[in-house]
């Protein structure tokens, strides 16, 4: 009995190694802006396996009119981009992401570790409105949204045989403050007039 539990448990500890977690996380300049401003939503990439990131794809949701508009950079290490553009309504379609690695002779680029940067949205508010815009990441319509390359044996890891983490994030936009100063002598305007 005592061989049977011992197996089962070597068992379990087998099965969390071999598990696969990938993550993409979304990280915003500045958690609060003003409306016709301007900000950055960084998109990291990280997995438990291999060592670098090798490629991907993913779109971005806010379902927001406060959104002008969004352009995407990839990062200097991806050298083979499609970028799906904005949709709009700050939505962005799809993008997708990769480098070439052919472990000995093409290894992978600086800056594309696992845990490093993928990417950066620019982000244009509207010129008026105030209210608080949550953007999420969404995973590819392909086959995979993060791999990963181990650069010493070449294995590849992907996220259709594991977990993914799709992040998240919140930025609040605020009412420009030439509007606030606006605002301010309208109110003192408004208690001059009751007197």
């Amino acid at each position: 009995m005592k061989n049977a539990v011992a197996l089962i448990a070597v068992a379990g500890i087998a099965s969390v190694a071999a598990a696969q977690n990938f993550s993409l996380t979304v990280v915003p300049s500045a958690t609060s802006v003003a409306e016709g401003g301007t900000f950055t939503l960084s998109v990291y990439g990280d997995a438990d396996q291999g060592t670098h990131m090798l490629g991907g794809a993913f779109s971005m949701s806010s379902d927001s009119a406060l959104v002008d508009s969004i352009s995407w950079s990839n990062a200097a290490w991806s050298a083979f981009n499609t970028d799906g553009g904005d949709a709009g309504n700050g939505n962005y379609n799809e993008v997708i992401f990769g480098q070439l690695v052919i472990p000995g002779i093409f290894p992978p680029a600086a800056g594309s570790e696992l845990g490093g940067l993928i990417g950066s949205f620019q982000v244009n508010l509207a010129a008026a409105g105030a209210g608080i815009i949550d953007f999420q990441l969404n995973a590819s319509t392909g086959p995979f949204s993060l791999q990963s390359v181990d650069s010493v044996s070449g294995a590849l890891f992907d996220n259709s045989n594991g977990q993914l983490s799709l992040g998240s994030t919140r930025v609040t936009v605020t009412p420009a403050p030439s509007a606030l100063a606006l605002l301010g002598l309208g109110g003192i305007a408004a208690g001059r007039r009751r007197r």
